[in-house]
């Protein structure tokens, strides 16, 4: 009977740190929105989910400003500068100064124009755009019409490469997540 007691006391406690853990705050606190007012301002001036926008950002550089890859991509979307070149001519965008993909305003504008440019390309398929975003759209248009990935979130596993698979998986699960987290509050 003691450890009857024992058992069901236990169990209680679980219980009730679930339910206190279970709320929308600690939910906030794991899921933290950064750069909110630039995330939404490039969001309605790009037209782009800002759920995505914060689910790369979170991929990309857990909104570190600062961050360079070991390929080169700078700031809060890892945009790479040559890349970047040709957004800001393509998007005819203005450039504070020389060291712009450091700027989160910039950076978040670049890389947003960008999902933006890519979401036409792939007709809105967000799972196509992440994969693009990655790998670029290039190799993505590649594995389309070779027939290596049909595009969709169901055949995820079939991504030619590694990197950008794992990618699409974690970029969709932040979009997800934060979704859910601020129940569609940002849109």
């Amino acid at each position: 009977m003691k450890g009857k007691r024992r058992g069901v006391l236990i169990l209680i406690v679980l219980t009730c740190l679930f339910l206190l853990l279970n709320t929308s705050f600690v939910w906030k606190w794991m899921y933290p929105i950064k750069y909110r007012s630039e995330i939404l301002a490039a969001s309605q001036q790009f037209q782009v989910d800002p759920y995505l926008i914060l689910a790369v950002v979170r991929s990309e550089s857990s909104f570190v400003p600062d961050r360079v890859s070991s390929k080169g991509a700078i700031g809060l979307m890892q945009v790479m500068p040559d890349t970047a070149e040709w957004i800001v001519s393509q998007a005819g965008l203005q450039v504070p100064h020389t060291e712009y993909l450091y700027d989160p305003v910039t950076n978040i504008s670049i890389g947003t124009w960008y999902l933006n440019y890519l979401m036409a390309r792939y007709d809105g398929d967000m799972v196509k755009v992440i994969a693009a975003y990655n790998a670029g759209p290039g190799k993505v248009s590649s594995w389309l019409r070779d027939n290596q990935w049909n595009g969709t979130r169901e055949t995820i596993e079939d991504i030619p490469f590694p990197e950008t698979r794992k990618y699409v998986e974690r970029v969709l699960y932040y979009h997800d997540r934060y979704q859910n987290v601020y129940d569609h509050e940002l849109q």
